[in-house]
């Protein structure tokens, strides 16, 4: 594609505000980023804490500016120094939400290593496959799921264990009741069996080394253009492959960001509820990251389910902004506490990793009466590709505009463009996009197309470049020849007010080639119970033919990824055992 691409989204940028061209950062390297925003935070910002860990009795920890700079340092330290690691290799991180998680992520960065991202709740099996496939020489682990280290460690090249826990830098009788409830009443701490270390002694012996070796000189040679982060792809189309990101990725997609929602920013005053696990990519960038670079306050909730969790949090702290996914949202819209008292402070929420159901934000621009705004992003891009802005008149269900910097072109089956308003694979090119999948170079061709990143996702754009995602070209349902897109039929479905959730498939049918199928979920709240002969009829009501299910099921709950986003393949698959069965 020549550089004469069109880019109508340019004028929406003026109607709002927004620069076309991206102000890069004015730091080499995310560990530099770390470092200078922490000292210049430490005496500006307003928010005085940089991260706070609520458990769900309201008991928290927090960690300052300074202290999240002088702890990241002692373990940049410890990797190096103590350990020996070399600039370049692999440090897995696989904690949930917590003060720990900074001060380890950060301290890779400081070190000249590489995160790698790791779910908490990963198997045995998905562990040594992550651990082996990056080459990962150094975990940073929860305590919770200790109990599966001797079996990983048999099989992988780990050959450091450093375990931190929930109340990590909590002070001394909140972490000591927290840690107890833990270990007594919850019963999630299991014997530690394998070798290790806990992460409070491994700062210990990192800061003993930083007098004759400052942190600093560790990743003053790291240039923007190498590898900071792998990123495993969350695996719900397929087996996870390491998204390459590097540095210039990272601190590219911060600016991008900023830049589409500083009209609700004020640096030094924020604060953002963090209930997003950091270990995802849009939590990570944009929480993590970007609220760390403007001296944000973010409140870490280390598990949002049930969605009670979040309570105390929001109750007892200021928050400013909120992350989250669709069911995330709809789910406080169905605490009573929630719509009783909405937080007061709240500016605006980002919606990601998921469409945005048209019913969930014009609900909760009525309960909070600040912007909900869609955003739109995948692992390979850092995440963030296009935004919605949040002045102006909301327009639910788009995914906005391509963030400064970006572009974008919508290709058919043909490989050529498509026409204005059609449909077409979304392809991205700009600052975010990563290098590539890490030891995959077959992946990376099916995707990577001189410099294009095809995202699998369809949709269309109109003449003012705002885009819709129509759906992911697997997902697709094929009906006697028509296109029928899950998200169209699960939007109009939540719209009614006794479903709580929704998902929608498409499983084979011998006259029509597939048959649409929706899942639904009863909405406890209503007092009316949702019968499938009613959703039915909803759809009749506003959809075509072709596109009403031809069977609705109503589940007790949907399969979810750790982040929320519902999982489709798993319906699919039970679909799959339950025809081989007949």
């Amino acid at each position: 594609m020549s550089d004469s691409l069109a880019r109508p989204w340019h004028a929406s940028y003026q109607q709002v505000g927004i620069a076309p061209a991206l102000e890069a950062l004015p730091y080499r390297n995310l560990a530099e980023m770390a470092h200078e925003s922490c000292k210049r935070w430490q005496n500006e910002s307003q928010v005085k804490a940089a991260f706070s860990c609520v458990v769900p009795n309201g008991m928290n920890g927090r960690l300052s500016f300074a202290q999240v700079d002088e702890l990241s340092d002692a373990f940049a330290g410890y990797l190096r120094a103590v350990l020996g690691l070399k600039a370049g290799d692999r440090v897995a991180v696989q904690l949930p939400n917590s003060l720990g998680y900074p001060v380890a992520a950060l301290g890779v960065f400081k070190a000249g290593c590489v995160l790698v991202n790791t779910n908490p709740l990963y198997t045995e099996t998905e562990m040594i496959h992550q651990f082996n496939n990056a080459g990962a020489q150094v975990l940073v682990m929860v305590d919770m799921f200790a109990d599966k280290l001797p079996a990983v460690l048999a099989k992988t090249g780990i050959k450091q264990v450093v375990l931190a826990s929930v109340s990590s830098f909590f002070p001394t009788v909140p972490g000591a009741i927290v840690r107890g409830v833990q270990r007594y009443w919850n019963r999630v701490l299991p014997p530690v069996t394998a070798p290790h270390i806990r992460l409070s002694e491994a700062l210990a012996q990192g800061r003993a080394t930083l007098a004759k070796t400052p942190a600093r000189e560790y990743w003053q040679g790291i240039g923007r253009h190498e590898l900071a982060v792998l990123q495993y792809t969350g695996g719900t189309t397929g087996v996870s492959k390491g998204a390459m990101l590097t540095h210039d990725n990272l601190l590219s997609n911060i600016q991008q960001t900023r830049a589409m929602g500083q009209s609700h920013m004020a640096p030094g005053q924020e604060c953002v509820l963090t209930a997003l696990p950091l270990y995802h990519i849009f939590a990570f960038t944009t929480n993590l990251l970007g609220f760390l670079a403007i001296g944000g306050h973010n409140v870490l909730i280390p598990s949002p389910r049930p969605v009670q969790n979040l309570q105390r949090a929001i109750e007892n702290f200021p928050i400013t902004w909120m992350t989250g996914v669709n069911t995330l949202f709809n789910g406080l819209l169905n605490e009573e506490w929630f719509v009783a008292y909405p937080p007061k402070t709240l500016k605006a929420s980002i919606s990601g990793g998921t469409a945005l159901h048209s019913a969930v934000a014009k609900r909760w621009r009525d309960v909070t009466k600040t912007p909900i705004a869609e955003g739109y992003g995948l692992t390979e891009t850092s995440p963030v590709v296009s935004f919605n802005p949040l002045t102006g008149e909301p327009r639910d269900g788009s995914i906005g505009i391509p963030a400064p910097g970006t572009d974008v072109r919508l290709v058919g089956d043909d490989g050529k463009d498509v026409v204005a308003g059609a449909p077409g694979e979304l392809w991205v090119r700009g600052p975010q996009v990563m290098q590539a999948y890490w030891n995959a170079e077959e992946e990376t061709a099916k995707v990577m197309h001189d410099g294009w990143f095809a995202t699998g996702d369809v949709a269309v754009m109109d003449e003012t470049g705002f885009m819709r995602i129509v759906d992911r070209k697997k997902d697709m349902v094929l009906v006697s020849g028509f296109n029928v897109y899950p998200n169209e039929v699960e939007d109009v479905i939540s719209r009614m007010d006794n479903v709580l959730e929704v998902a929608v498939i498409g499983v084979p049918d011998g006259k029509t080639g597939e048959a649409v199928r929706a899942y639904v979920v009863q909405n406890p709240e209503s007092p009316t119970e949702v019968m499938p002969a009613d959703v039915l009829a909803h759809c009749k009501q506003h959809l075509a033919a072709y596109k009403v299910p031809r069977l609705v099921v109503v589940r007790d709950e949907l399969p979810k990824s750790p982040i929320g986003k519902v999982l489709r393949k798993d319906l699919r698959k039970a679909v799959a055992e339950e025809m081989k069965q007949h």
